[in-house]
């Protein structure tokens, strides 16, 4: 009766789920049995002045498990799951657990600066599911998308426009409600969910957007092309000698020579042509020399 077979293992996103559910179960088990049970609760658990303060340093994730009602957390939990599935594939178990970390913190610190003086609590995982939003627009920007306003009307919108409709209402609500907190102050956390959307669209362009991981397996982690030092390279860097082989038989030597842009970028798509074909592995030292410094080249061009 042994169970041979591969299990397969619980996603990182029902994880995610599972925990901010439970979450607010016992939220509400603190809350209705206990006396003051909400108030101790949050004071454990939520993101607050004095608590970060004061070290609680857990702080800036476990808000993210607590929520006002049950349409908020169900709300949340169904954004979480249709924007985290279409993530996962394109930047992994690992990457989808990050960038949960990384908003949820961002998310609150910009809380924290803007209601410094304020005080109150900060709960709920808005701030996540801005930051996954906005990778998913950046990646899908125009993939049509079909949703239910009010539940009952199907509207078809881009994702790009949902972002930017989302963070605008949020920089309103951020000038005219949160930093004001007098009479228009709504009880949003638009701080937090601008700060969640930083964190997204930051995530996208520093970590999405480069290669991490080189074919041969080892990491690479560059900084940001705006923070490199420039190159001292020759007044006639752009006609750098490459042995570009364009045309000419397999068994004829390759003389150096200065390509122009679309020989070199055809001599850069046959050689990953023959990684797809071969792997990594079957490429000489010299075609392992030359994608690296055509995509300097092709860069600068």
């Amino acid at each position: 009766m042994r169970d041979d077979y591969n299990r397969t293992p619980t996603s990182v996103l029902v994880w995610m789920i599972s925990v901010i559910i439970a979450g607010f179960i016992i939220q509400n088990v603190f809350e209705r049995l206990l006396p003051g049970g909400n108030d101790t609760f949050a004071r454990i658990a939520a993101m607050s002045q004095g608590g970060l303060l004061g070290g609680h340093v857990w702080k800036l994730l476990t808000y993210t498990f607590l929520h006002e009602g049950v349409l908020a957390v169900l709300f949340n939990c169904l954004m979480l799951w249709f924007l985290g599935r279409e993530l996962r594939p394109l930047i992994g178990e690992k990457g989808l657990a990050w960038l949960y970390v990384a908003a949820s913190v961002g998310g609150a610190l910009a809380w924290f600066g803007v209601n410094l003086a304020n005080g109150g609590f900060l709960y709920g995982v808005t701030s996540v599911v801005c930051a996954f939003l906005v990778v998913f627009a950046c990646i899908y920007p125009d993939r049509q998308m079909t949703l239910l306003l009010f539940f009952i009307i199907p509207v078809t919108i881009k994702p790009k426009y949902i972002a930017g409709i989302w963070a605008l209402i949020a920089l309103c609500g951020l000038v005219f409600s949160e930093i004001p907190a007098r009479e228009f102050d709504l009880g949003m956390h638009y701080s937090a969910q601008i700060g969640g959307m930083l964190v997204g669209f930051l995530y996208h362009r520093l970590v999405y957007l480069r290669e991490w991981r080189n074919p041969d397996g080892r990491t690479q982690i560059e900084l940001p092309r705006w923070l490199r030092r420039a190159r001292k390279a020759p007044a006639a860097a752009a006609s750098a000698k490459y042995k570009v082989n364009v045309g000419a038989p397999a068994d004829s030597s390759a003389s150096s020579i200065s390509p122009s842009a679309a020989d070199l970028r055809a001599e850069v798509d046959r050689i990953l042509d023959k990684i797809n074909s071969e792997g990594f592995g079957a490429l000489t030292a010299e075609e392992k020399q030359l994608l690296d410094d055509a995509k300097d080249v092709l860069n600068r061009r």
